[in-house]
């Protein structure tokens, strides 16, 4: 045996426990966060928000592979009302409840906006919003109302409509 190999600790492959899923949704809510507070002190201040991504792209030439940044749009999740400013909470694309029936933060004057998402920012690092990062998110659109229209037509088929058919075995 080798004299070099045998000055290193060699151990069995430690077993590396899986993280939570919502380790991973919290982090990527966190990202769009701080992009919402970029956007909101950019407009606050006048200038222009700009958001880039690395897209890896092959060179048609020498068929190399280039990284260029690709600038795309966020949307904000603030909007106002007679300059009055409101702020949601978005995942998937969604306004999250807060509280039953309430997703939207009433910020007051826009100079307030930067401050309201750092107090969001503080909850989703504590934990707040998990319970909202974990619900599986709603299904929209044509199969989701033909799912449940589906769901409904089995379930009154399911149930006998008298007490008479309940007590008949079927014919």
């Amino acid at each position: 045996m080798t004299t070099v190999l045998s000055s290193l600790k060699v151990i069995a492959r430690p077993e590396i426990a899986p993280k939570p899923p919502v380790l991973g949704k919290r982090m990527k809510l966190l990202d769009k966060l701080e992009q919402q507070l970029s956007l909101a002190e950019c407009m606050i201040e006048g200038r222009e928000f700009e958001a880039y991504k690395e897209r890896s792209v092959k060179d048609a030439e020498t068929g190399e592979r280039k990284k260029i940044r690709r600038r795309y749009i966020v949307r904000p999740w603030f909007y106002d009302s007679d300059n009055h400013y409101y702020f949601e909470v978005r995942i998937s694309n969604k306004p999250v409840e807060l509280q039953k029936g309430c997703p939207a933060i009433d910020v007051g004057d826009k100079a307030k906006l930067p401050e309201v998402i750092k107090v969001v920012i503080d909850a989703v690092e504590k934990g707040e919003l998990d319970e909202q990062l974990l619900a599986p998110a709603p299904k929209i659109g044509k199969k989701a109302s033909a799912d449940t229209t589906a769901a409904n037509e089995k379930a009154s088929t399911d149930k006998p409509t008298t007490e008479k058919q309940a007590a008949k075995p079927g014919k």
